[in-house]
C-alpha cells in the first residue's frame, strides 16, 4: 500500500514535469531545444499561483525573470503620473512576458496583474546564470534565442516609432498650412 502512495506522488511529479516541458515547447525562447534540454529547463522553473487582482510584479521594481501563463489571464498595465492606469495588453495561456529581466535587473516598465486565478511558470535570472555555469552550451543557446527575440521586438518597436514620427510630421505640416 505504501509503495503505491509513493508511486502516485512520483507519478504526479512526472506528469507536472511533462506539462511544463509541453508548455516550454510552445514558447519561442525554448521551442528549438531538444527534449532532454527542455526537461533540464523544466527542472529549474518555478510554479506560482495568483488570485484575481494580485500583482505578479510592479512597475519600477527590479526584474528577476520571465513568466509563462500556464492558466488564467494576466494584464500588463502602465502607470503614468497623474493619469489612470493604461492596460497595454492581456496575456493568456501560452503567452510569456518579462523576458528582458533574464538579461539584467532593470526596473519593470509596467505592472503585471492577474485578472483571473492564474498559474504561471517562472524562469528566473539566477537560474539562467546557474545554467550557464553548469551546462554552458544549453545556457548559451537560451541566451542566443533570447537575443533574437529581443532584437526582433526592438526592430518592430523601431518601425512603430518611425511610423509615429512620420504621422506627427504630417500633422505638423498640416497645421502650418492652415
Amino acid at each position: 500500500m505504501r509503495d503505491s502512495l509513493w508511486a502516485n506522488i512520483f507519478k504526479r511529479e512526472d506528469q507536472m514535469q511533462r506539462t511544463i516541458v509541453d508548455r516550454l515547447r510552445g514558447v519561442p525562447l525554448f521551442n528549438e531545444l531538444r527534449e532532454k534540454d527542455l526537461a533540464r529547463i523544466a527542472q529549474i522553473t518555478h510554479i506560482r499561483t495568483y488570485e484575481p487582482g494580485e500583482s505578479v510584479f510592479f512597475q519600477g521594481e527590479p526584474g528577476v525573470g520571465m513568466y509563462i501563463v500556464e492558466q488564467g489571464l494576466v494584464s500588463i498595465v502602465l502607470n503614468l503620473p497623474d493619469e489612470e492606469p493604461h492596460k497595454l495588453t492581456d496575456l493568456e495561456e501560452g503567452d510569456f512576458f518579462g523576458e528582458l529581466a533574464l538579461l539584467d535587473e532593470s526596473p519593470r516598465s509596467a505592472d503585471a496583474v492577474a485578472q483571473t486565478s492564474c498559474t504561471l511558470i517562472g524562469f528566473f535570472r539566477p537560474d539562467l546564470l546557474d545554467l550557464l555555469e553548469r551546462i554552458p552550451k544549453l545556457g548559451a543557446r537560451v541566451i542566443l534565442e533570447l537575443s533574437r527575440i529581443v532584437g526582433a521586438r526592438l526592430r518592430s518597436s523601431n518601425d512603430e516609432v518611425q511610423q509615429l514620427k512620420i504621422q506627427l510630421s504630417r500633422l505638423d505640416e498640416g497645421n502650418e498650412i492652415t
